[in-house]
Protein backbone atom coordinates (compact mmCIF):
# COMPACT_ATOMS: atom_id res chain seq x y z
CA UNK A 1 0.00 0.00 0.00
CA UNK A 2 1.26 3.48 -1.22
CA UNK A 3 1.00 6.23 1.82
CA UNK A 4 0.80 9.57 0.73
CA UNK A 5 2.69 12.31 3.42
CA UNK A 6 3.53 15.91 3.21
CA UNK A 7 7.51 16.38 4.50
CA UNK A 8 6.87 20.00 6.85
CA UNK A 9 8.89 21.76 9.44
CA UNK A 10 8.70 24.56 12.27
CA UNK A 11 12.01 26.13 13.12
CA UNK A 12 13.72 23.11 12.15
CA UNK A 13 11.18 20.85 13.88
CA UNK A 14 10.54 18.27 11.22
CA UNK A 15 7.33 16.33 10.58
CA UNK A 16 5.91 13.95 8.07
CA UNK A 17 1.92 14.97 7.92
CA UNK A 18 -0.27 12.01 6.89
CA UNK A 19 -4.05 12.89 5.62
CA UNK A 20 -6.04 10.50 7.07
CA UNK A 21 -9.47 11.40 6.12
CA UNK A 22 -8.66 10.81 2.40
CA UNK A 23 -6.66 7.65 2.94
CA UNK A 24 -6.88 4.98 4.84
CA UNK A 25 -4.30 4.86 8.04
CA UNK A 26 -3.95 2.55 10.78
CA UNK A 27 -1.06 4.02 12.58
CA UNK A 28 1.24 2.05 15.08
CA UNK A 29 4.14 2.01 16.95
CA UNK A 30 5.93 0.06 14.72
CA UNK A 31 4.88 2.06 11.49
CA UNK A 32 5.81 5.22 13.33
CA UNK A 33 9.31 3.96 14.17
CA UNK A 34 9.58 2.88 10.17
CA UNK A 35 8.23 6.28 8.49
CA UNK A 36 10.43 8.40 11.30
CA UNK A 37 13.74 6.68 10.56
CA UNK A 38 15.64 8.93 8.65
CA UNK A 39 18.10 6.16 6.97
CA UNK A 40 15.10 3.62 5.81
CA UNK A 41 11.88 5.57 5.95
CA UNK A 42 11.45 9.46 5.68
CA UNK A 43 12.79 10.79 8.25
CA UNK A 44 11.15 13.31 11.26
CA UNK A 45 10.69 14.32 14.58
CA UNK A 46 7.05 13.36 15.00
CA UNK A 47 4.61 11.94 12.50
CA UNK A 48 1.11 14.23 12.70
CA UNK A 49 -2.49 12.31 11.72
CA UNK A 50 -4.85 14.24 10.37
CA UNK A 51 -8.45 12.63 10.86
CA UNK A 52 -11.87 13.72 11.50
CA UNK A 53 -13.31 15.53 14.16
CA UNK A 54 -14.83 13.14 17.10
CA UNK A 55 -16.76 15.67 18.82
CA UNK A 56 -19.27 18.53 17.76
CA UNK A 57 -17.90 21.92 17.34
CA UNK A 58 -14.55 20.74 16.26
CA UNK A 59 -13.41 20.37 12.94
CA UNK A 60 -10.29 18.50 13.06
CA UNK A 61 -8.41 15.73 15.09
CA UNK A 62 -4.85 15.29 15.03
CA UNK A 63 -2.39 12.58 16.70
CA UNK A 64 1.30 12.83 17.22
CA UNK A 65 3.61 10.02 17.20
CA UNK A 66 7.36 10.58 18.11
CA UNK A 67 10.05 8.95 15.81
CA UNK A 68 10.50 6.03 18.96
CA UNK A 69 6.68 5.11 18.04
CA UNK A 70 5.43 6.74 20.83
CA UNK A 71 2.10 8.79 21.14
CA UNK A 72 2.09 12.11 23.01
CA UNK A 73 -0.58 14.46 23.84
CA UNK A 74 0.22 17.91 22.23
CA UNK A 75 3.30 19.50 20.30
CA UNK A 76 3.31 23.62 19.42
CA UNK A 77 5.74 23.46 16.25
CA UNK A 78 3.12 20.74 15.04
CA UNK A 79 0.40 22.60 15.26
CA UNK A 80 1.50 25.48 13.51
CA UNK A 81 2.22 22.50 10.61
CA UNK A 82 -1.00 21.07 10.99
CA UNK A 83 -3.22 24.25 10.41
CA UNK A 84 -0.70 25.01 7.02
CA UNK A 85 -1.20 21.62 5.80
CA UNK A 86 -5.47 21.16 6.23
CA UNK A 87 -5.43 24.80 4.63
CA UNK A 88 -2.90 24.36 1.69
CA UNK A 89 -4.46 20.87 1.01
CA UNK A 90 -8.04 22.72 0.89
CA UNK A 91 -9.73 20.47 3.85
CA UNK A 92 -10.74 23.98 5.61
CA UNK A 93 -11.73 27.23 4.88
CA UNK A 94 -10.92 28.32 7.76
CA UNK A 95 -8.10 30.46 9.04
CA UNK A 96 -9.44 29.82 12.72
CA UNK A 97 -9.73 26.17 13.18
CA UNK A 98 -10.39 23.97 16.51
CA UNK A 99 -8.44 21.15 16.97
CA UNK A 100 -8.85 18.17 19.10
CA UNK A 101 -5.18 16.64 20.50
CA UNK A 102 -5.06 14.35 22.79
CA UNK A 103 -4.52 16.83 25.78
CA UNK A 104 -7.94 19.15 24.83
CA UNK A 105 -8.99 21.36 22.33
CA UNK A 106 -6.30 23.71 20.77
CA UNK A 107 -7.31 27.46 18.21
CA UNK A 108 -4.68 27.62 16.34
CA UNK A 109 -4.79 30.78 13.99
CA UNK A 110 -3.32 31.40 10.43
CA UNK A 111 -2.38 34.82 9.61
CA UNK A 112 -2.24 36.62 6.54
CA UNK A 113 1.55 37.42 6.50
CA UNK A 114 1.67 32.88 7.07
CA UNK A 115 2.55 33.16 10.93
CA UNK A 116 0.77 30.94 12.73
CA UNK A 117 -0.81 31.77 15.88
CA UNK A 118 -1.62 28.42 18.33
CA UNK A 119 -4.00 29.44 21.76
CA UNK A 120 -1.79 26.39 23.45
CA UNK A 121 -4.35 26.45 26.82
CA UNK A 122 -3.68 27.62 30.43
CA UNK A 123 -0.42 25.97 31.35
CA UNK A 124 -0.82 23.21 34.55
CA UNK A 125 1.30 23.52 37.87
CA UNK A 126 -0.41 21.15 40.21
CA UNK A 127 2.32 18.60 40.45
CA UNK A 128 -0.35 15.51 40.61
CA UNK A 129 -1.44 16.90 36.79
CA UNK A 130 1.62 17.13 35.04
CA UNK A 131 2.58 14.33 36.35
CA UNK A 132 5.44 15.67 38.51
CA UNK A 133 5.86 13.35 42.19
CA UNK A 134 6.45 16.24 44.81
CA UNK A 135 4.83 17.31 48.10
CA UNK A 136 5.51 20.96 46.78
CA UNK A 137 3.92 22.70 44.36
CA UNK A 138 6.68 25.61 44.53
CA UNK A 139 7.52 27.03 41.35
CA UNK A 140 11.02 25.94 41.34
CA UNK A 141 11.53 22.89 42.75
CA UNK A 142 15.05 20.36 43.83
CA UNK A 143 15.62 17.55 41.17
CA UNK A 144 18.92 15.22 41.49
CA UNK A 145 20.39 14.22 38.66
CA UNK A 146 23.51 12.65 38.11
CA UNK A 147 24.67 13.55 41.63
CA UNK A 148 24.09 17.11 40.67
CA UNK A 149 21.16 18.74 42.16
CA UNK A 150 18.86 21.06 39.46
CA UNK A 151 16.64 23.66 40.33
CA UNK A 152 13.36 22.93 37.94
CA UNK A 153 10.37 24.33 37.15
CA UNK A 154 7.77 21.76 36.31
CA UNK A 155 4.84 22.46 33.91
CA UNK A 156 2.64 21.14 31.42
CA UNK A 157 1.55 22.41 28.60
CA UNK A 158 -0.85 19.36 27.93
CA UNK A 159 2.14 17.74 28.29
CA UNK A 160 5.19 17.69 30.78
CA UNK A 161 8.06 19.94 31.29
CA UNK A 162 10.91 20.37 33.20
CA UNK A 163 12.86 23.78 32.82
CA UNK A 164 15.92 24.85 34.41
CA UNK A 165 17.65 28.12 33.72
CA UNK A 166 21.55 28.12 32.71
CA UNK A 167 24.06 30.69 32.16
CA UNK A 168 24.82 29.72 28.52
CA UNK A 169 22.47 27.51 26.42
CA UNK A 170 25.58 27.00 23.98
CA UNK A 171 27.53 25.16 26.68
CA UNK A 172 24.74 23.88 28.50
CA UNK A 173 25.21 20.14 29.09
CA UNK A 174 21.61 19.18 27.48
CA UNK A 175 23.13 15.75 26.20
CA UNK A 176 24.47 14.67 29.72
CA UNK A 177 21.64 15.50 31.29
CA UNK A 178 18.38 15.63 29.03
CA UNK A 179 18.09 11.60 28.87
CA UNK A 180 18.25 11.48 32.83
CA UNK A 181 15.86 14.19 33.67
CA UNK A 182 13.46 12.38 30.33
CA UNK A 183 13.42 9.05 32.42
CA UNK A 184 13.98 10.74 36.01
CA UNK A 185 11.34 8.53 38.28
CA UNK A 186 9.70 11.70 39.78
CA UNK A 187 7.89 12.46 36.13
CA UNK A 188 6.03 8.87 36.09
CA UNK A 189 5.27 9.68 31.78
CA UNK A 190 8.71 11.08 31.22
CA UNK A 191 9.14 14.61 30.56
CA UNK A 192 10.91 17.15 28.36
CA UNK A 193 13.87 18.72 29.83
CA UNK A 194 14.33 22.68 28.63
CA UNK A 195 17.84 24.44 29.22
CA UNK A 196 16.73 27.87 29.44
CA UNK A 197 19.30 31.01 28.65
CA UNK A 198 17.41 34.39 30.12
CA UNK A 199 18.99 37.28 27.74
CA UNK A 200 16.65 40.23 29.12
CA UNK A 201 12.98 40.09 30.51
CA UNK A 202 11.56 39.58 27.05
CA UNK A 203 14.15 37.45 25.59
CA UNK A 204 15.66 34.00 26.02
CA UNK A 205 17.60 31.68 24.47
CA UNK A 206 16.32 28.03 24.72
CA UNK A 207 17.48 24.27 24.33
CA UNK A 208 15.12 21.30 24.32
CA UNK A 209 15.37 17.48 25.32
CA UNK A 210 11.98 15.87 24.04
CA UNK A 211 10.35 12.72 25.04
CA UNK A 212 10.87 9.95 22.51
CA UNK A 213 12.87 12.49 20.38
CA UNK A 214 16.20 13.65 21.94
CA UNK A 215 17.41 17.41 21.42
CA UNK A 216 15.45 18.78 18.36
CA UNK A 217 16.35 22.06 16.83
CA UNK A 218 12.60 23.51 18.07
CA UNK A 219 9.78 22.94 20.58
CA UNK A 220 6.76 25.02 20.40
CA UNK A 221 5.74 23.44 24.07
CA UNK A 222 8.68 23.64 25.22
CA UNK A 223 9.16 26.81 24.47
CA UNK A 224 5.65 28.07 25.82
CA UNK A 225 6.91 25.91 29.05
CA UNK A 226 10.41 27.55 29.16
CA UNK A 227 7.89 31.48 28.96
CA UNK A 228 5.74 30.12 31.64
CA UNK A 229 8.81 29.59 33.95
CA UNK A 230 10.46 32.42 33.30
CA UNK A 231 7.35 34.83 34.47
CA UNK A 232 6.72 32.53 37.34
CA UNK A 233 9.88 32.94 38.80
CA UNK A 234 9.93 36.90 38.06
CA UNK A 235 12.68 36.35 35.23
CA UNK A 236 10.43 37.27 32.33
CA UNK A 237 7.92 39.41 31.11
CA UNK A 238 5.37 39.07 28.09
CA UNK A 239 5.70 38.85 25.35
CA UNK A 240 9.00 37.24 25.25
CA UNK A 241 10.89 36.30 22.12
CA UNK A 242 12.06 32.49 22.04
CA UNK A 243 15.62 31.96 19.64
CA UNK A 244 15.87 28.09 19.16
CA UNK A 245 18.93 26.42 17.20
CA UNK A 246 15.97 26.39 14.34
CA UNK A 247 14.84 30.26 14.38
CA UNK A 248 12.22 32.06 16.86
CA UNK A 249 8.83 32.08 18.69
CA UNK A 250 7.06 34.88 20.17
CA UNK A 251 5.12 33.49 23.44
CA UNK A 252 2.55 35.51 24.73
CA UNK A 253 1.25 34.67 29.09
CA UNK A 254 -1.08 37.05 31.15
CA UNK A 255 -0.28 35.01 34.08
CA UNK A 256 -2.39 32.02 35.86
CA UNK A 257 -5.19 30.96 34.63
CA UNK A 258 -4.60 32.60 31.20
CA UNK A 259 -4.07 31.04 27.73
CA UNK A 260 -0.33 30.80 26.37
CA UNK A 261 -0.33 32.47 22.54
CA UNK A 262 2.37 30.75 20.48
CA UNK A 263 3.48 32.48 17.33
CA UNK A 264 5.66 31.40 14.22
CA UNK A 265 6.19 29.99 10.91
CA UNK A 266 4.83 26.80 9.20
CA UNK A 267 6.54 25.42 6.08
CA UNK A 268 5.98 22.63 3.63
CA UNK A 269 9.28 21.16 2.60
CA UNK A 270 7.95 18.49 -0.08
CA UNK A 271 5.39 16.08 -0.56
CA UNK A 272 5.87 12.09 -1.80
CA UNK A 273 4.56 8.65 -0.86
CA UNK A 274 5.99 5.83 0.56
CA UNK A 275 5.52 1.84 0.53
CA UNK A 276 4.09 0.67 3.72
Amino acid sequence: MKLLFTKMQGLGNDFVVIDAINQPVEMTPALAQKLGDRRFGVGCDQLLIVERAQQPGVDFRYRIFNGDGSEVEQCGNGARCFVRFVVDKQLTNKTAIRVETKSGIIEPRLADDGLVTVDMGVPIFEPARIPFVSESDAVVQPLEVNGEMLAITAVSMGNPHAVQVVADVDSAPVEQQGPAVEHHPRFPARVNAGFMQVVDEHSIRLRVFERGAGETLACGTGACAAVVAGIQRQLLASPVRVETRGGELSIAWGGPGSPVLMTGPAVSVFEGSIEI
